[in-house]
């Protein structure tokens, strides 16, 4: 790594969001490009930077700044040209000129120590000596707090955000308790405050750092679904974390408790073993199951209503030209005799015929009817099915992007305070709905108006917290409707067939006589590839009648030579391939290309998107994209450093660099990822894999994500074995026991 040493003449570019840089750098030899990461540095400012010296294939020779340190002005010459810059606010070039005639080579000693003697300078009142002196000092604070965290290993990037969620006061958290880093500033978690809290010299047996791992292994176990841990597995987990014994620990357990951070429920029979909640989860769980009760009113009907009222109901038949069998009768009736309705079933059950009827019974009574679905491809599904438009949750709830753009934590419009205007609610994919979008959709939905809830129990649970739909119906609190007959049209489909004979265990005929259904036996993985590609590439777009881009490639695992990692690497060299008209980026150790398939991999609520027309004019915008959403990367821009993905619906969202980690090639993807979609054709590579993730449940989400072809490559005796394994990895969530807690209560 090399030191350079000058003064900054221009700033040519800045990113406000992320505070990368492109400026002129003046040294001693020479006059420098430079690029990096800082808010705190600014023209007219001496800076000593540490980097490497790299070649742009477009801008040339750059510096690449790794670190560095603001020095104040050594001299006459520097001290005017550092104020003429316009560094320091209020101060010009002309006015630069006089202070420095004034005072010469003691200016910066005068305006640090004895700044009102700028008054006696003409131009300069009292008043403005201090805004001076007070500009200079917040940059020599800022300057100061980014150096002294450097000397921890901080980057520049999260230096900034420290500094500016703490200001000064950073000094006295990074030497009391730096873990308070991890809940206060984003981009820092646990792992990264332990190595400040190493270096500062905080113990390994410390009370902080223990509460912070025990709230940290809670954090992660929410990551994998669970709402609360047992308290043997938290402890057991935490202590593997920070290398102590558990023992050490329940002190600071119960302290967290204390301080209502965590929830610890005491078991009950035949339950031995505390639940650990952090606080959150557990409201989460406990308000929606009270806002469930408070809007599950039910109507009893008189003989002669309920006969009146199924009388209404063959006339939608009549209206609509189809034929309700019996369960999806009682669905309509009970959708109208119930504040709370889950209707539930599998493929070719006649869910959406069933929708349809509910839709059009309320329309007639002259009911207000919201459709909602939790990402965007269920939503337009929802669309195309009813001939109603369908929003995705986020969109329905309204999220709030002017909290975003002040920095504040995103949220819904629709809220207690302000509720949905409808009679009805209808919302589709309920097995994608994790606790906290479930709690925020309650708090939006007033006592007297219809929830209704549509899934299929039987997909994998949500990526989020919680498993709400199967809860629901673990509960028997709500009325509830599973519908079981194949229909006749769908008995055509050997994908809804297959996908039944999966759910019930049942061994699937693999003759490749089907129209739909294809296993082909491959037990190379280079064959795999090969075929696959051809798949793709020539046979599928043709007899689904799609773009290659439409066919989907979906597989359990994220690492091995079938997982997601290696495949999307394979895929993208024959599907876009290089090509000099595509500008590259490589980032971190995923290469990004033009016209990529790219995936969001996690919520953000900030992020801003528009629809601009064929001239580029903005015709709508709003905020938020989310886990799962998929786009094609349309530019690239090196000079900005930024990506600009579009998502469906024509959504433009713009990227910087630095926050590319947040999206992943999407030519394959996990089959849990691809919950909520549909594509004309499904393409899974099922060699080997981990017995628990190889289960029935993850094979019939997958083959269910096929609107027209599914194709499976790979191992007969894989497929048998993941029928028959119908063990599911368990999540921990207590929402049934509230739900039934709470009816208990309010009886």
């Amino acid at each position: 790594m090399e030191t350079i040493k000058g003064f900054i003449e221009h700033i040519i570019y800045r990113n406000k969001d992320n505070g990368y840089t492109v400026l002129n750098l003046l040294t001693q030899e020479d006059e420098l490009t430079c690029v990096g990461f800082f808010k705190t540095m600014d023209q007219g400012e001496t800076i000593e930077a540490q980097g490497e010296y790299t070649t742009h294939q477009v801008y040339g020779r750059q510096f690449k700044i790794e670190s560095y340190q603001i020095l104040p002005p050594s001299d006459v010459v520097s001290v005017e040209r550092y104020l003429a810059s316009g560094a320091v606010k209020g101060v010009g070039e002309a006015l630069a000129k006089r202070i420095v005639k004034a005072f010469g080579a003691d200016t910066y000693r005068i305006i640090e120590e004895e700044p009102e003697r700028l008054a006696e300078v003409k131009g300069i009142s009292l008043r403005g000596a201090r805004e001076i002196a007070a500009s200079l000092y917040e940059k020599r604070d800022a300057r100061d707090a980014m150096t002294f965290l450097q000397g921890y290993g901080i980057s520049n990037t999260l230096a900034m955000r420290i500094y500016e969620a703490y200001g000064m006061g950073l000094y006295g958290i990074l030497r009391e308790n730096p873990y308070r880093l991890a809940e206060d500033v984003q981009g820092i978690g646990f792992r990264i405050a332990d190595e400040i809290a190493a270096k500062i010299g905080i113990h390994t047996d410390s009370d902080y750092r223990i509460r912070s791992g025990l709230l940290y292994t809670l954090q992660q176990a929410g990551g994998e679904g669970h709402c609360y841990l047992p308290a043997k597995d938290l402890l057991a987990r935490a202590g593997e974390l920070l290398e102590i014994e558990p023992s050490l620990m329940e002190p600071q357990l119960q302290n967290l408790a204390m301080d209502k951070k965590l929830v610890i429920k005491i078991p009950v029979p035949p339950e031995t073993e505390r639940r650990v909640y952090a606080s959150r989860f557990y409201y989460a769980e406990l308000s929606c199951a009270q806002m469930l009760h408070d809007l599950n009113v039910s109507e009893k009907l008189l003989p002669a209503e309920e006969e009146a009222l199924l009388q209404k109901i063959d006339q939608v038949e009549a209206q609509l030209g189809i034929v309700l069998d019996t369960l999806q009768k009682r669905s309509v009736l009970e959708s109208i005799r119930n504040g709370v309705f889950i209707l539930s079933g599998g493929p070719g059950t006649g869910k959406t015929t069933t929708i349809n009827a509910i839709i059009h019974y309320f329309r007639a009574q002259g009911m207000d009817i919201n459709l909602a679905a939790p990402t965007g491809r269920a939503a337009k599904r929802m669309t195309e099915a009813t001939g109603y438009e369908a929003r995705t949750l986020h969109r329905l709830l309204e999220l709030s992007g002017a909290a975003a753009l002040e920095g504040k934590t995103a949220r819904f419009e629709r809220n207690e305070e302000n509720p949905l205007e409808a009679d009805v609610i209808i919302v589709d994919e309920m097995s994608m709905v994790d606790i906290f979008l479930f709690q925020s959709l309650l708090k939006a939905i007033s006592v007297g108006t219809r929830l209704i809830m549509v899934g299929d129990v039987n997909q994998l649970p949500p990526v989020g917290p919680g498993q709400v739909l199967q809860d629901l119906i673990e509960s028997r609190a709500f009325q509830t409707v599973k519908l079981e007959k194949i229909f006749r049209q769908a008995q055509e489909s050997d994908i809804v067939l297959n996908a039944h004979r999966i759910h019930a265990g049942e061994e699937l005929i693999l003759d490749n006589k089907s129209k739909d259904f294809f296993f082909l036996e491959r037990n190379d993985t280079d064959v795999i590839y090969k075929h696959m590609i051809q798949l793709i590439l020539e046979k599928l777009p043709r007899y689904v009648n799609a773009e290659p881009y439409d066919i989907q490639v979906l597989t359990p695992m994220r690492k091995g030579k079938l997982g997601v990692e290696t495949l999307n690497g394979i895929l993208q060299k024959y599907l876009n391939p290089p090509d000099r008209s595509k500008r590259e980026y490589q980032a971190g150790e995923t290469l990004l290309r033009e016209g990529d398939k790219v995936m969001q991999i996690k919520n953000n609520y900030q992020l801003a998107w528009e629809v601009v027309s064929r001239y580029q004019i903005p015709i709508d915008q709003g905020m938020g994209i989310f886990n799962g959403d998929i786009g094609i990367i349309r530019t690239i821009d090196e000079y900005a450093r930024e990506v600009v993905v579009e998502f469906d619906e024509h959504r433009r969202v713009t990227y910087p660099f630095g926050n590319l980690d947040e999206i992943e090639l999407a030519y394959a993807v996990t089959i849990h990822k691809s919950q909520g979609s549909e594509y004309p054709a499904v393409i899974m590579p099922l060699l080997t894999g981990p017995h628990m993730l190889f289960n029935r449940n993850l094979l019939y989400t997958g083959v269910t994500r096929a609107k027209t072809c599914v194709t499976i490559l790979g191992s007969r005796a894989t497929l048998q074995e993941m029928i028959a394994n119908n063990r599911e990895n368990r999540r921990y969530t207590g929402f049934s026991e509230q739900i039934e807690l709470t009816g208990k209560d309010l009886s």
